[in-house]
């Protein structure tokens, strides 16, 4: 590559072998890397974190640290780039030393030796990025693949380079993660297991500055913040901190583990053991359905006749005729998204099973399994607790190469088992609790050189907004003491829009978590993308993520490489007042303008003459102020603005495309 820039406007000359071989199969390279841990854990004397290993991207332009550990007291020497380190080991104990910084380039070796040498070869320099939060920055690429395939077919990028930390929980201090492949090279296989929202961060930041990426995905499905603080940090949040130190005791945390496996495993076998479906084969071709009921779908049972909501185990079946021209082909199923654990067959024969009512059901159907004529579906549901069901508004339908057979409409059923329902609240997700992220992924991270972080996460703590600003705050302050790289950049996602649109103004949880995520840019170097325009009313992980990498990316360009002619943000509130009888709202971040997406008028401005009574206002753009107003509210007291679980057609922008956040207002 030729000549590039810094943010400091500072010519580089950066050579980076982009023609460099792509990563090896998951499995082989899974091979080697367990090979070469087990030769130095079990034989060697000089030890590395396994995220010092091929393919590693190191931060530029600042101090590299380096550490590992001796089995025995002696010298140990690092060699990168033709220049020696020294540092004085003490067996067991921690050893580190920072190298020169560098500037971009790459590929490069590092020699790390003491009794052995450890060699890390394929190493760049560029910018990583630490990912983490929970599910929707856990999100893999391949699960939205079917609207991205050209950014997926596209994706060969050596330079852009991912470490997946293993998922862990543990309550005491820890020196390594786990991981199953390592650093990763961008290619069109190993990218649908990157994490969606940073692969399309670092595909715009590449785009832009020309440098090698690395992202480490530190993330975990429905976990909390605190969840990812250590316990010193709780102080201020004794109930947290006493849970975590609690957990502590390993016999503890086991003893919860044995005790929570026996309730699960005797619930199943309980309710497996009643299921007559199983026992007489309902998926089987030929069913007596005389004592079978008729059910639209999708939908929950207790809307359409089935008042099941605790456990059950509930037989689906539909018949359809399949033309002779389609018959015999590969197919694909898709059955939405169930609540909650399904097995589906065709014509007798297991297709595919799934137990998260996240995951969209699409199963591959072997040739040879659909004839001519009449063929069956068969789906197997098994609901713990609460309302089950095939959630609406997902695909529901049979694919035979181009011709698509729906599955809406009217399915049979029959209730096949029935219990008191798997009491979850009795048991411990350690997931959930204070500091079990923290010390099981978080801790032997700490130190590596960063650029930054992005973040995606808020979800397990929309029950709590109240203390989310507080517990946020408090997180990232405590990430950069202890990473001692100063106010490294922090950037977040605030949360999407989610659930069914209501009509009426009203209150909204999922309002109040994101005004307490945006109260949280006070701190300095943090940046914040708003993405309420991207969620979907019955999923909470939206497949959209592109333009929430890229938002992100929008938020770094300013915040963490000092471009200032990047318009980073949605328009935010700068100002209230009141004029006669309407709100007078000042906005900065307006960019080239204000903008009412779509034309018309603003909707979803909301008006009150108390504070607690909102009902629909009217508003209008004026520079870049908006002027809020109802006729019969002649003395306002307050506005809100997209406060809402899903405020469906607000549309107040910038001219650049970036949507304001949802805000409440008192007016003096």
């Amino acid at each position: 590559m030729t000549q590039q820039y810094l943010t400091e406007d500072t010519p580089i000359s950066m050579s980076v072998d982009c023609h460099a071989p792509a990563s090896k199969p998951p499995s082989r390279r899974w091979l080697t890397m367990l090979l070469a841990l087990l030769s130095l854990t079990t034989f060697g004397k000089v030890r590395l974190p396994s995220f010092f290993s091929e393919g590693m991207v190191m931060q530029r332009n600042m101090p590299i640290p380096v550490w590992g550990w001796t089995d025995q007291d002696e010298k140990v020497t690092v060699q990168f780039r033709g220049k020696t380190y020294a540092v004085d080991a003490v067996k067991g104990v921690k050893w580190s030393l920072r190298l020169d910084p560098q500037q971009a380039g790459g590929p490069y070796e590092l020699l790390v030796s003491a009794s052995n040498t450890v060699t890390i070869s394929n190493i760049l320099i560029g910018d990583v990025w630490l990912c983490s939060g929970q599910s929707n920055m856990e999100y893999e690429l391949y699960k939205s693949a079917e609207i991205y395939p050209k950014q997926i077919a596209g994706a060969a990028n050596p330079v852009i380079r991912h470490f997946k930390v293993a998922r862990k929980t543990d309550f005491n201090t820890n020196t390594d993660v786990g991981t199953e492949d390592g650093w990763q090279q961008a290619d069109s296989n190993t990218v649908l297991n990157f994490t969606a929202v940073g692969y399309f961060f670092a595909t715009s930041l590449y785009e832009r500055y020309n440098v090698p990426i690395g992202l480490i995905n530190c993330s975990y499905g429905g976990t909390p913040a605190e969840g990812w603080m250590h316990e010193d940090e709780l102080m201020d949040f004794p109930a947290y901190r006493a849970k975590a130190i609690g957990f502590k005791d390993p016999a503890l945390v086991q003893s919860i583990i044995t005790r929570d496996k026996k309730l699960a495993d005797d619930w199943n076998a309980a309710i497996n053991a009643l299921d007559i479906g199983t026992q007489q084969h309902w998926e089987a071709d030929a069913v007596d359905l005389k004592d079978w009921k008729s059910m639209q779908l999708p939908g929950y049972w207790p809307d359409q006749g089935l008042d099941e909501r605790g456990g059950a185990v509930v037989w689906f079946r539909k018949e359809i005729n399949i033309p002779a021209d389609m018959a015999g082909k590969e197919a694909v199923l898709r059955m939405g998204c169930i609540v909650m654990r399904d097995v589906t067959y065709v014509n007798g024969k297991k297709v595919g099973t799934s137990s998260n009512k996240y995951v969209a059901r699409k199963y591959r159907i072997p040739a040879g399994l659909l004839r001519p004529g009449r063929n069956v579906i068969a789906v197997r549901v098994l609901n713990e607790a609460g309302m089950g069901g095939f959630i609406p508004d997902k695909p529901y339908r049979l694919e035979v190469g181009e011709m698509p057979i729906a599955l809406e409409g009217q399915w049979q059923y029959r209730l096949s088992a029935s219990v008191a329902p798997l009491q979850r609240e009795q048991t411990t997700r350690f997931q959930d609790q204070p500091s079990a992220l923290y010390h099981g992924m978080l801790e032997p991270l700490v130190g590596y050189g960063i650029k930054g972080v992005i973040w995606y996460q808020g979800e397990s703590n929309i029950s709590r907004a109240q203390e989310y600003h507080r517990i946020f705050s408090r997180l990232i302050s405590s990430w950069r003491r202890e990473w001692a790289q100063g106010d490294f950049p922090f950037l977040f996602a605030q949360l999407a829009n989610n659930n069914p649109v209501k009509a009426e103004p009203s209150d909204s949880r999922l309002a109040a978590l994101q005004e307490a995520q945006a109260m949280t840019l006070a701190l300095p170097k943090t940046g914040m993308a708003v993405i309420n325009d991207l969620g979907e009313w019955n999923d909470v992980h939206p497949l959209n993520k592109l333009d929430v990498g890229r938002r992100l990316s929008l938020a770094a360009f300013r915040v963490a490489y000092g471009d200032s002619s990047t318009v980073h943000s949605g328009p935010t509130v700068a100002s209230v007042s009141r004029r006669q009888g309407s709100v007078v709202i000042g906005f900065s971040n307006t960019g080239s303008g204000l903008l009412a997406k779509g034309g018309g008028a603003l909707k979803h401005f909301a008006i009150s003459a108390d504070g607690k009574k909102f009902v629909w206002a009217n508003a209008r753009i004026e520079g870049d102020n908006v002027i809020v107003w109802h006729d019969k509210v002649p003395l306002p007291a307050a506005v809100r603005y997209a406060w809402a679980d899903n405020p469906q057609g607000a549309n107040l922008y910038n001219k650049e495309g970036l949507p304001a956040g949802c805000f409440r207002l008192k007016v003096d």
